[in-house]
């Protein structure tokens, strides 16, 4: 039958025929339909036809599941498909809602979560006399990370493509770097002149040891994961350059969850502590 064929038919080249629609999607699971089921059962569905599963992640911190045949699905896990756009679209009817890739950003969201969190990070607390706040900028910082929490448990609001997000960590950070530069350059540079170079050198060593003190107390006393450890130590001294170059390094998000808390208490302290050791002086 091929000899035949080869010898009365002439191969064309058809774009038309040949393109056919593919797309690779997250799929948020609402569905109470698949709640529960597994995929064997999930795979013997009308809507599961034509389509590939590539992933499942579960969780706030997005934990990779095996694809196995008795593999359970919930509500909240978010798959990854692949297959032809029609039958994609007819998985996601049957499973939830889609997440699929923009270049739009959610300025809506990102701006509600900055104001959110800057007015909280604004109010002053006074014990004793002495006032205790977060600064806008670490209100700002638990209002993302909340956002982010957010986010990752209902991907239905909130994207922020990965341009914008490389745009806020590195020209972000390097402004904020710069702003810091520059306004204690003159007074880093009037110290050296009036108290000389020892000033530096007692500077340096009240910045290092306490963190090199911490990292060994929080691996060994603590059993802090390295991970973790890194983001305590860089919000300890309120560093987020650091805490950039850690996560850099890891290729991962999780120093950011020890970051919070050390970069919040840090804050607090160095806004304040001037005032409290006056005080206690007095």
């Amino acid at each position: 039958m091929t000899n035949v064929a080869s010898g009365i038919t002439i191969e064309v080249d058809d774009p038309e025929l040949l393109s056919v629609p593919v797309e690779g999607v997250d799929v948020y699971v609402t569905s109470k339909e698949v709640d529960g089921k597994t995929l064997a059962e999930i795979a013997s569905l009308p809507g599961a036809r034509g389509v590939f599963l590539r992933k499942i992640t579960r969780g706030a911190v997005a934990t990779s599941i095996p694809i196995l045949p008795n593999t359970k699905i919930f509500r909240g896990d978010i798959l990854t498909l692949v297959g032809r756009t029609q039958d994609t679209n007819t998985a996601i009817k049957m499973l939830g809602v889609p997440d699929r890739p923009s270049d739009v950003a959610d300025v809506a969201f990102i701006g509600a979560g900055i104001a959110v969190g800057a007015l909280i990070g604004a109010l002053v607390w006074k014990v004793a006399g002495v006032p205790l706040t977060l600064s806008t900028a670490g209100g700002a910082l638990i209002s993302g990370l909340i956002c982010g929490w957010v986010r990752s448990v209902h991907p239905k609001f909130g994207r922020i493509p990965t341009s914008t997000v490389w745009f806020m960590n590195s020209v972000g950070l390097n402004i904020f770097i710069a702003i810091v530069g520059i306004s204690a350059g003159p007074g880093f540079v009037n110290g050296l002149k009036t108290q000389g170079i020892g000033l530096f050198l007692w500077g340096a060593l009240a910045t290092t040891a306490p963190l090199v003190l911490g990292m060994f107390v929080g691996k060994y006393i603590f059993r802090f994961h390295d991970a973790l450890l890194l983001g305590i130590v860089s919000g300890a001294r309120t560093t987020t350059a650091s805490l950039g170059l850690v996560c850099d390094i890891g290729k991962s998000q999780v120093p950011a969850l020890g970051y919070t808390v050390t970069y919040a208490v840090g804050n607090t302290l160095l806004t304040i502590w001037g005032m409290v050791t006056i005080m206690l002086l007095s």
